[in-house]
Formats: C-alpha cells, sequence, structure tokens
C-alpha cells in the first residue's frame, strides 16, 4: 500500500475520488521504465537505486505517480538484505578494537582489514576478504542494504496495483463502513470472513446465506483515538474482498482540512463494478491439513454419505457461523461438520457460544482429546451437537458412526 504522502485523491462535495491511472501505453511505458530500472539495480545498494528513481522522477510533475510506482515495487517486489560476513554491529566492534591498537593512518587501517580478514576466514571457514568487510561495517543502514532480488512485475499488473493502493488509502481515515455482499457462493464468504477475522476487525454482520449479508465495520477514528495500523487493516481487507462476486460498499470518511485543520467528514463508495484487480490468492484448498486429510480419506470410504466442503452458512446474532464440511444423503438427511482443533481458549469460547446460539439440531463436532476444554471454561454437557472425538487425525468412520 502507499503511504498517505504518495495518496492523490480529490473531493466533490463530501465524495472522495482516489486517482485512477488508466490502463495505455502512455501510462505503460512509465511503468516499464521503472521496472527496468529496478532490474538494472539488483545486486547494488538500495541508495544507488534511490539516486536512479531520483534521476527518472527529474523535474516532472507528474513525479509523485513515478513516486508511489516505485514505492509498490519496493515494497512488494523487491528483496533488500544486509550482506556482511558478520552483524554489522558486531563487525564494527571487532574492527574498531583492533584498530584501538595502532595510530590512525591509511597503512594501519589496510593492516587492520587484512589481519581481520585473515582471523574471520578462519572462524567461518571461508574466505573473507577486505573489500567486503569495508562494505559490511554499515550494511545495516537502509541506503546500504542490497537489492538481491527483484520479482518484476508485467507493467499492467503494476499499474492495476497501484489504482487498488490509491482506493485502499481512502480508508485510512474511515469511521464507520456498511458492506453488502448479495447472494455469493458460500466459499467467496468464507474467504471474506476469514479475512475479517484475520485483519482483526471490529464487524456486527446480519443475514443469510440465501439473501445475502450485510457487514458493519467501525473504522479507526470512531476509535477514542485515531489508529493508523487500524485504518491499514481495514484497507487490507478491500483486496479479499475482489474476490467476492456481488457486493457494494459505503464509508464514511474524517478528514483533517489541510488548511484549516478542522475536521470534515467524507464519503466513498465502491461495488463489483469498480474494475480493480486483487493480488490475493483465492484461498487454499482447505484450511488445515487436518480437514484436507479427513476429506481425501472419505473418498476411499463406501458409502452412500457424501462429502461437501463449506456450503452451508449458519446466521447467528452479530455474527455468521460456517461449518467446515456438509454431509448429504440421497434419502435427503443432511448433517454439518466442524473440526475443532488447536486453539486457543478465547477462540474455543467463541466457538462453543456460536455453537449454543446457532440453534442447529443437525451438526457435528469433531473435537481433539488435545484440547483444554476445562481451561477455556467449556461444559461439553451443555454443547447442543453431536461429539466426535479424536486425537491426532479425525476418523471418517468415526463420523459415519454418528451418522447411521
Amino acid at each position: 500500500m502507499l503511504p498517505s504522502d504518495l495518496l492523490i485523491n480529490r473531493q466533490n462535495g463530501e465524495e472522495i475520488i482516489p486517482k485512477r491511472l488508466p490502463i495505455n501505453d502512455t501510462i505503460g511505458a512509465i511503468a516499464t521504465e521503472l521496472i527496468a530500472c529496478f532490474q538494472g539495480a539488483v545486486g547494488g545498494t538500495q541508495g544507488e537505486l534511490d539516486r536512479k528513481l531520483s534521476e527518472l522522477e527529474g523535474d516532472s510533475p507528474d513525479y509523485r505517480l513515478k513516486r508511489g510506482l516505485a514505492h509498490i515495487l519496493k515494497s512488494n517486489f523487491s528483496t533488500f538484505e544486509i550482506v556482511s560476513p558478520l552483524e554489522p554491529k558486531e563487525l564494527r566492534q571487532r574492527v574498531f578494537t583492533l584498530s584501538a591498537k595502532s595510530l590512525p593512518c591509511h597503512a594501519a587501517t589496510e593492516a587492520t582489514l587484512e589481519t581481520l580478514s585473515s582471523l574471520l576466514s578462519q572462524e567461518l571457514n571461508q574466505e573473507v576478504l577486505p573489500s567486503q568487510i569495508r562494505a559490511g561495517l554499515y550494511a545495516d543502514l537502509h541506503e546500504n542494504r542490497i537489492l538481491t532480488q527483484f520479482d518484476d512485475p508485467a507493467p499492467e499488473a503494476l499499474l492495476h496495483r497501484y489504482n487498488l493502493s490509491q482506493v485502499q488509502g481512502i480508508f485510512y481515515k474511515a469511521s464507520h463502513l456498511i458492506l453488502n455482499a448479495h447472494r455469493n457462493v458460500p466459499g467467496e464468504y468464507k474467504l471474506l470472513f476469514r479475512y475479517l477475522k484475520l485483519f482483526g476487525l471490529m464487524t456486527y454482520i446480519e443475514g443469510d446465506a440465501d439473501h445475502g449479508f450485510t457487514v458493519t465495520i467501525d473504522g479507526p477514528v470512531s476509535l477514542f483515538k485515531p489508529s493508523t495500523r487500524y485504518g491499514l487493516a481495514i484497507a487490507k481487507l478491500i483486496p479479499a474482498l475482489l474476490h467476492v462476486t456481488r457486493w457494494s460498499l459505503k464509508a464514511t470518511l474524517q478528514m483533517r482540512d489541510p488548511y484549516t485543520g478542522a475536521w470534515k467528514s467524507g464519503r466513498f463508495s465502491l461495488n463489483d463494478d469498480c474494475g480493480l484487480v486483487t493480488h490475493y490468492p483465492p484461498g487454499k484448498p482447505y484450511d488445515s491439513m487436518l480437514e484436507a486429510s479427513f476429506a481425501n480419506r472419505w473418498d476411499s470410504l463406501k458409502t452412500e454419505w457424501i462429502l461437501e466442503r463449506e456450503v452451508d452458512l449458519i446466521p447467528i446474532p452479530g455474527s455468521v457461523m460456517i461449518p467446515d464440511f456438509r454431509l448429504v444423503h440421497p434419502d435427503g438427511r443432511e448433517f454439518l461438520l466442524e473440526i475443532v482443533g488447536y486453539w486457543r481458549p478465547e477462540y474455543l469460547q467463541k466457538k462453543f457460544a456460536q455453537v449454543r446460539r446457532s440453534e442447529c439440531d443437525n451438526l457435528i463436532l469433531a473435537i481433539s482429546e488435545r484440547l483444554n476444554l476445562d481451561k477455556a471454561g467449556i461444559k461439553i454437557e451443555n454443547v447442543p451437537a453431536k461429539i466426535v472425538w479424536f486425537k491426532d487425525k479425525l476418523s471418517p468412520k468415526a463420523v459415519l458412526e454418528v451418522l447411521e
């Protein structure tokens, strides 16, 4: 994402409109030139790269655009490393300790580097040259880090990433968001809710899979003290939202006037027709090896019960529960299966509270015997579900016995 000083937007009344680059040959040429600059800088220092980027900017009025594209290339496609025979701090200590034994002069400096070169070559069992010691002394400074790898994107991919970052920056100052997800497949909901949890967002969820969900999210400036970190968490949600087929979003923003310093309100809306492109993967086939192993072994069973993954969403007040599997029999019987493996006490408390509030009469809970339910304050006799216990792996036969 982009820092605030590289965000470009304009205001039309209360509506905030972020900068969006057209995907054309003219803008593509700028992206290509910057990518080539990074490709040529591999093996050099970050300071050298910054000087080349500064030359490319020149006195052009679109310097913020170029600087924004370069920032994305640095933070998302580049690997900068400290290259030194030892940790620079330790290396400096070794050099200064040796150099303190002689008078400061050019000859003494070279002799010190030669002496330490010999010592380190023996200690590390590999050749360490005086030039490597000289380069490594201050290799931990920002400008001395080495660009060791550059995963060059296609120019179009870079421009899409820039446009997405400009939109994400709008949410740094969000005070309230309402997200409507309209009649999507359960797997898309699952991915969206997983990211909501991953980023620690404060949400209230209403609705069901048949009619869609309304997700209300409190933003960073709705807190007692505005939190930039929380604003970044909301911004990170946007690429995940792009995996959902049908959705719309409205945000209320609180921003300071750059001239008066007074707070003022803004609005921003977005929907599935926005044209943004996500760089997030669509999600793993399974949340854990435990789920994957169970599904693979179920396929080898000779049973009429069909195992389906993440197809039901159970709405509960203020949230939603998505069981891991659904088991369907040709005669019409259905059961939902939720696997509860190793988790923190807070998670267990929330999970079992969801089970009680779901009022679901066809739910099976597969619970690891390694969990300390007593420590989490869980009374298993109060759980309204069929229970299957397991140790390291969940046995399909044990689940089948509960079904039949």
